[in-house]
């Protein structure tokens, strides 16, 4: 009894709390992470990187990819479709030049095989790649870039190429079907938009 009225009188972890979302990368920081990257031969973070920001995916399904999710026969393929963990429902992304070029490097040097996790853990306990191990990933990113990692986290990669998206097309239905949203309220939300946007729009329609 005491620990049900406990829990019905728990606050929420929230509560006078701030919770915003976290930032999406700029284009000059995704580049020069690519650089660095690239000169520093870090060919497993290279590839993290670019198939992170392509995919749009949550942490969770990027790191549980499988080589076969993303190679057909000895080529990487442009296109892919994954189920999300979250939602059960299939999601589609581009896996561009760069990106291509960068996993087949990265499965090359690693001798993964088709049933292999793309991103297999170093940790003993793990056959994949961790959501935390990750997120430790990402903020070494974000630290070597000079950037508060308070502002930035996974999910920073997966609004990053949708938010470009959507300020330059303002198509709602393109992101919300890129990020697998079932709902376009969801889309709006998870992309912060505001008033300001939506008058834009509006501004731009004549009739």
């Amino acid at each position: 009894m005491g620990s049900a009225a406990n829990a019905a009188h728990r606050e929420p972890w929230n509560k006078g709390k701030i919770v915003v979302q976290k930032a999406p990368f700029k284009l000059k920081d995704i580049w020069a992470l690519r650089v660095r990257l690239q000169m520093e031969n870090r060919v497993r973070e290279l590839a993290l990187f670019n198939l992170g920001i392509d995919s749009k995916l949550r942490g969770c399904d990027l790191v549980s990819l499988k080589v076969r999710d993303v190679r057909h026969g000895d080529q990487v393929a442009s296109r892919a479709m994954v189920m999300q963990h979250k939602t059960q429902r299939p999601v589609q992304f581009e896996i561009t030049s760069g990106t291509r070029d960068a996993l087949h490097k990265w499965i090359k040097l690693a001798g993964l095989k088709s049933d292999d996790f793309l991103f297999p853990s170093r940790m003993h306990d793990s056959p994949h790649l961790g959501t935390r191990q990750y997120a430790r990933i990402l903020e070494g990113w974000v630290q070597e870039l000079g950037l508060d990692p308070a502002d930035y986290g996974t999910h920073s990669m997966r609004r990053t190429k949708a938010t470009l998206i959507y300020r330059r097309t303002k198509n709602l239905r393109a992101v919300q079907l890129l990020l697998g949203h079932s709902k376009l309220e969801s889309t709006v939300r998870y992309l912060g938009i505001e008033v300001d946007d939506a008058l834009e729009i509006s501004e731009q329609t004549e009739i």
